[in-house]
């Protein structure tokens, strides 16, 4: 009765379809139209993709910290090695090229070899001053010498700031106005006036200038984000293209279902910009996903359709049935792979979650599109010829059904072996896989800003900020001697570490005062001995109006100062443990009764983030098991057949994860989604293979032997177009520049390949050994709901 009901309905839905196929198509043309106005709502993102949160304590501690001191991400720097820098052509080049940045309005100031200042002694007034270094803007050549031994042997409070000694690399400092740090006036600036700014010195210089921080980073990582949408949908489009010509020998076939994808790839860039949400490194992968996705549903619909041609001739009849068999069926695959995205809107993590909801919407609408225009255009097209048939009966398929066949029928033991061999091997590798929360690693290695990042590695140890927070606890506490005295302690520490920059805080301004008060000798670079206070800080005290030193390292009130150090870019293990050493320092060095200290960052809150999400994915990957569990349950009402067709999508998983451990490939946000997308997708192929089982099983009188062969028949030839089309989908990812992006194609693409021969090979094998206990389960003789397949 169920049976028919359900029949019933989808022969409902078929005539539906092709008795209003002109509104149909009416409807689908206006909502197009509608989603291609919401084109101009989309943006693109201008800020670091947030893993955690909002109310997460890092989000907050960082939030808050950016409150007290502003956006720690607005810092451009420039470089030169050259070592003609302290001559008066190249000198009076950079003079310029400094001076002509300064002059843009997105930039507060610029501090450089140019404008160096130095703290000079006032003894009638008793207090320092701060002057512009004469020599700097020298422009003779013993001046310039002068100059070059004045910065390199008596200003230390620059070293490492402007200069790095070892490598005679001089570099500038230039800070972007914070309230467009984060808008598209970056990118506008960046790509309009200051790269052709920097270009045009590199060539009247023939110079190399090296150009980094997060504003500039950031600006270039995520052009690349856009160039590559392009460039994926073009090639997912061709690739799946190609293939299904190759499958179908048709160029009506490829054609409709070139349209339906098309279709699809506006409808998601509509959904984006309807939404609201800004296209960042996971959104991008929307529209080409849609046309991995989408081609294996054209791929079961057309092939239905043509083998009901095949049979009978009969245009209405087929288009009827295909709608009848195959919408149930693909409706629920495509339930999965959706339900496999939307866990990720349950991690809480706002790049994941808009990445989860539009995905799962357009898997959706994918499938709403294909149901619809290809029986809807097949309807207005005259039958196809019996050239376009042939592939029906390709001898090629036939020998890999025949070859799978034979491994069912003969070799169970060995398909078992290989699987427990399989999943030895992925339980191993699983304990080799580490965790990666660096924020570059997933940037294009090739690119000449990635290679501008190590050499400022090398030469100043690192552009990524690390922060830490003191609170005094007490109004103007930070100034205090005892305070600067363990702030002092704790640079020491971090001067001792060597992936970390020489740290820069109030500590330096003092030390430079002092020196300035033993009329600039360097080696008086130190904080003051309780003896030096009592006639040091009365010139200090003269000096509060004076006091750009300090600006951004203080705030207003005195309370709360920071310490500014960057990062190398080194293994999140290292990361750890030096975050591990400052936090035991700063619990030694800074009491909690009487000092607060906390160490925050871009740097540390990504990883902190990696952290999280990585917690989630076993969360969401359960939910997704879960979720295709019930679907199992609401097909079969059989926990033997739940268990049985969770077995071939799990193993690829486990094995995967296993070739990301020996071979180093880490889990950071872009790999975490390899398991989700995978298991969603490949669960597919055993919804179709089982519903055409569960068809062949009441037909052969519940014979589970000729059931699964008859099954393994029918489903091979689709299972094996759509997982081929899967495999060269994805596979277009690996020609991304992000290490993350062609990791998640590569790794996925083999994951659904395995997951295919699984559902083949393992899943028909598992039916026939355990065919006494399966054949005797009641509950399958009194199916809750009939599927009918392909």
């Amino acid at each position: 009765m169920k049976k028919k009901k359900e029949s019933n309905v989808w022969s409902l839905v078929a005539r539906l379809i092709l008795r209003n196929r002109f509104i149909l198509l009416a409807a689908i043309l206006g909502m197009t139209f509608f989603l291609a106005t919401q084109w101009k709502y989309m943006q693109f993102t201008f800020t670091e993709a947030n893993l955690l949160p909002d109310n997460h304590p890092e989000n907050i501690l960082y939030n808050s910290f950016t409150e007290t001191f502003g956006d720690e991400g607005n810092v451009i720097v420039i470089a030169l090695k050259d070592s003609l820098f302290f001559t008066p052509d190249k000198r009076n080049a950079w003079r310029e090229l400094n001076n002509q940045i300064e002059a843009f309005p997105e930039i507060e100031m610029v501090l450089s070899t140019d404008n160096l200042q130095e703290l000079i002694k006032d003894q009638k007034n008793q207090k320092l001053v701060l002057q512009k270094i004469p020599l700097s803007v020298a422009k003779d050549s013993t001046a310039i010498l002068k100059f070059k031994e004045k910065l390199f042997l008596e200003l230390p409070f620059y070293k490492n700031l402007i200069f790095d000694i070892e490598t005679n690399t001089i570099r500038s400092v230039i800070y972007m106005n914070p309230d467009i740090v984060n808008t598209s006036k970056r990118k506008d600036f960046i790509f309009d006036q200051f790269i052709p700014l920097i270009e045009s010195f590199e060539n009247k210089t023939s110079s190399d200038v090296h150009v980094s921080g997060m504003p500039y980073i950031r600006t270039l990582n995520a052009q690349n984000i856009v160039d590559e949408i392009g460039l994926f949908v073009l090639g997912a489009t061709l690739i799946t293209s190609l293939i299904f010509f190759l499958f179908f020998r048709s160029f009506r076939a490829t054609f409709i279902s070139l349209f339906v994808v098309a279709i699809g790839v506006m409808w998601a860039f509509g959904i984006l910009g309807w939404l609201g949400y800004e296209i960042t490194v996971l959104t991008a992968l929307i529209p080409p996903l849609i046309i991995v996705i989408g081609v294996p549903n054209c791929i079961f619909l057309i092939n239905k359709y043509q083998q009901e041609i095949a049979k009978h001739s009969n245009q209405a009849k087929s288009l009827q049935r295909v709608i009848i068999k195959v919408g149930n069926a693909t409706l629920m695959t495509n339930l999965t792979t959706a339900s496999g995205f939307a866990t990720f809107i349950l991690t809480n993590s706002k790049i994941l979650k808009e990445f989860g909801v539009v995905a799962s919407i357009n898997i959706i609408a994918i499938f709403a599109l294909s149901l619809l225009i290809i029986p809807i255009s097949y309807s207005l097209m005259p039958l196809p010829k019996k050239k376009h048939l042939k592939h029906l009966k390709n001898k090629s398929i036939d020998y890999f059904v025949r070859w799978m066949e034979n491994k069912v029928r003969k070799k169970r033991v060995n398909v078992y072996i290989v699987s427990l061999i399989g999943l030895i091997i992925g339980i191993t590798g699983i304990y080799q896989i580490k965790i990666s929360g660096s924020l570059i690693e997933d940037m294009p290695k090739s690119a000449e800003f990635f290679q501008d990042i190590r050499f400022f590695d090398q030469s100043f140890n690192g552009i990524v900020p690390v922060e830490i927070w003191i609170d005094s606890k007490r109004e103007n506490g930070i100034v205090k001697p005892a305070t600067l005295q363990r702030m002092n302690q704790l640079q020491e520490t971090i001067e001792e570490i060597p992936e970390l920059a020489p740290p820069l805080s109030v500590v330096n301004a003092i030390k430079f005062a002092k020196q300035a008060y033993y009329n600039g000798n360097p080696n008086y670079f130190s904080l003051p001995t309780s003896q030096e206070n009592s006639f040091i800080y009365p010139y200090l005290n003269n000096a509060k109006g004076n006091n750009q030193l300090i600006n951004g390292y203080v705030d207003s009130t005195g309370q709360f100062g920071r310490i500014t150090t960057y990062m190398k870019d080194i293994e999140t293990d290292r990361m750890e443990r030096i975050e591990a050493d400052l936090r035991a320092a700063m619990a030694k060095i800074f009491p909690k009764s009487r000092y607060g200290a906390e160490i925050t960052g871009k740097a540390l809150l990504f990883l902190k983030g990696t952290k999280y999400l990585i917690n989630n994915l076993i969360l969401s990957l359960s939910l997704a098991i879960f979720l295709i569990a019930l679907f199992m349950a609401f097909l079969f009402r059989s926990f033997k057949m739940i268990i049985i067709s969770l077995i071939p999508n799990l193993l690829p998983l486990i094995i995967t994860a296993g070739v990301m451990g020996f071979t180093g490939i880490p889990l950071k946000p872009s790999t975490i989604l390899v398991f989700s997308i995978a298991f969603g997708i490949s669960v597919d192929d055993t919804i179709h293979f089982l519903a055409k089982y569960r068809q062949e099983l009441i037909a052969n009188g519940w014979k589970i032997n000729k059931a699964v062969f008859a099954a393994l028949r029918e489903t091979g030839i689709s299972m094996f177009y759509t997982s081929i089309v899967l495999f060269f989908g994805f596979s277009v990812f690996m020609s991304s520049n992000f290490g993350g992006t062609q990791a998640l194609g590569g790794l996925v693409a083999v994951t659904l390949l395995m997951a295919m021969l699984a559902n083949l090979i393992l899943l028909p094998s598992l039916l026939i050994s355990l065919e006494d206990t399966i054949s005797n389960d009641k509950v399958l003789k009194k199916p809750k709901i009939e599927i009918l397949d392909a």
